[in-house]
């Protein structure tokens, strides 16, 4: 199978899952071809390649937190199957992707399920594990298990359990993992314990996991939950613990976001006083109800942020992408410029060193050049500007490639979220055909901008329809839903 035609199979894959999954979103896949067609034209992906393939379509709610927060518990919970193990110590030390399937699966499928598959949102995360920590990007394995479960409320999302959490005794390539899961996700759920919510003891997870928040953009997809509150019943200081709690992840940096506690009622201690089980009840009730709705609510989400995915990296390519390539294109011309004043100097040197050795001097060099008896085309001196000529084009060659492969070190294979290969592209710029004196890169000019501006135009429409599913301004469906019976009647 070809790359193009192994493009295909993806493409057409994706195009029956959305139409299985979500047929709003189809209309934005020809949006993402054009967009291929642009960055295709400036080297940045291959002809074969597609963003389509680098983001997950599948709407994601990650699961983080500290050991025995109660995070295995709550997915179980929430999904009806016991499917992850629980306990009060560290049960499982993998990330768990949980995702519909034909059949329940508590016995895991390898990490390998996850790292070859394009669909998923771990394809070639051992590439990125090997970055940060070599010769564990091969034990993909250990960091990655995918279960299936076949009930209704894993179709058309992806879920992510983590294993406990602690900052200081993790290795990079988990932190790693954390940060891919929170980038990616559409829901982030930060489960603490609540029997050990002391500052002191929080902080080192606080900071990777609540400061890291703190400045995103997205920052509300942030949910943070005190778990096993009912452990506060006996003294009845819910507030005094939940308000510690606040002030913990206050001092890592959030002053706002939403907090919720919760707890099991399977697993809870048994609470005697009939009014004080009423309100940790009502408590829990509410939370647990709000996070429900807002993990039913991802594909809401999720159909935003690919739309707006794309505005996105239309402004990381006018305002990143093509300024870093304009850079280094002047860079690498400025060093081959020079490279080519000194190679003309050492060209001149050694004619100086040929017409010294031969004697007689310049004139005498330029009369025997310009000697011709015939009257005709002086050959010598076009054989020898021809000599020089190639000499001076072969070094300049030479010295554009070495200068290129310089500058090109500096550049990234992978820039932004959807891995844009700038080295490739400032490579294409840089080929023999190539002026060094062009000021822009190759595939970037007026129709590119004017397919980059019909692109944007397109997204706003996708936006709008979007909006128009969930939302109604004007009340025009109301309008109509009240003139239906009427209209029926007559």
């Amino acid at each position: 199978m070809t790359p193009r035609q192994a493009l295909q199979q993806r493409l057409a894959a994706l195009d029956a899952h959305l139409r299985a999954e979500n047929p709003n979103l189809l209309p934005v896949l020809p949006t993402f071809r054009a967009f291929d067609r642009i960055l295709a034209g400036l080297g940045l992906i291959d002809r074969h390649e597609s963003l389509t393939t680098r983001i997950p379509w599948w709407p994601m709610v990650a699961v983080l937190g500290t050991f025995s927060a109660g995070k295995s518990t709550f997915l179980n919970g929430y999904l009806g199957e016991v499917l992850q193990n629980t306990g009060n110590q560290a049960v499982d030390d993998k990330f768990t992707v949980i995702c519909h399937g034909p059949e329940t699966r508590k016995e895991a499928l390898p990490g390998t399920a996850l790292n070859a598959d394009p669909r998923f949102p771990f394809y070639r995360i051992a590439d990125e594990i090997e970055k940060v920590a070599a010769g564990e990007g091969k034990r993909i394995d250990n960091y990655l298990q995918l279960k299936t479960l076949a009930g209704p409320r894993t179709k058309g999302k992806i879920f992510i359990d983590s294993p406990g959490f602690d900052a200081d005794d993790q290795r990079r390539s988990v932190l790693r993992l954390v940060d891919h899961i929170v980038e990616l996700s559409d829901l982030v759920l930060v489960f603490f314990d609540a029997r050990h919510p002391e500052p002191g003891a929080m902080q080192d997870t606080l900071r990777h996991l609540v400061a890291k928040t703190v400045n995103r953009a997205d920052a509300r997809k942030v949910c943070y939950i005190l778990n096993q509150v009912d452990t506060t019943a006996k003294e009845d200081n819910l507030e005094a613990v939940f308000g510690a709690w606040q002030r913990a992840i206050a001092q890592a940096g959030l002053v706002s976001g939403r907090f919720y506690a919760i707890y099991d009622q399977r697993s809870a201690v048994a609470i005697e006083d009939d009014g004080r089980r009423a309100r940790y009840e009502a408590r829990r009730d509410h939370d647990l109800a709000e996070l429900h709705t807002r993990i039913n609510e991802v594909e809401v989400a999720r159909a935003y942020r690919i739309i707006g995915s794309i505005d996105s990296l239309t402004k990381e390519l006018e305002g990143e992408v093509v300024p870093t390539l304009r850079e280094a294109m002047a860079a690498w011309r400025r060093r081959v410029l020079i490279g080519d004043a000194v190679w003309g100097v050492l060209l001149l040197v050694l004619l100086g060193t040929v017409v010294q050795t031969m004697g007689g001097g310049f004139g005498a060099l330029l009369g025997w050049l310009f000697d011709n008896p015939d009257g005709g085309v002086p050959l010598r001196a076009v054989g020898a500007a021809v000599i020089l000529g190639g000499l001076f084009l072969a070094g300049h060659f030479k010295i554009r490639q070495f200068f290129a492969g310089r500058v090109a070190a500096g550049l990234g294979e992978r820039f932004g979220d959807v891995d844009l290969n700038l080295r490739q592209a400032f490579l294409a710029n840089t080929r023999f055909f190539r002026s060094i004196f062009a000021k822009q890169p190759a595939g970037w000019g007026g129709r590119a901008r004017k397919a980059i501006f019909a692109i944007r135009e397109a997204t706003a429409v996708h936006v709008q329809r979007i909006n128009d599913l969930y939302t109604d301004p004007a009340g025009r469906r109301a309008r109509e839903a009240a003139s239906t019976p009427a209209t029926a009647a007559e």
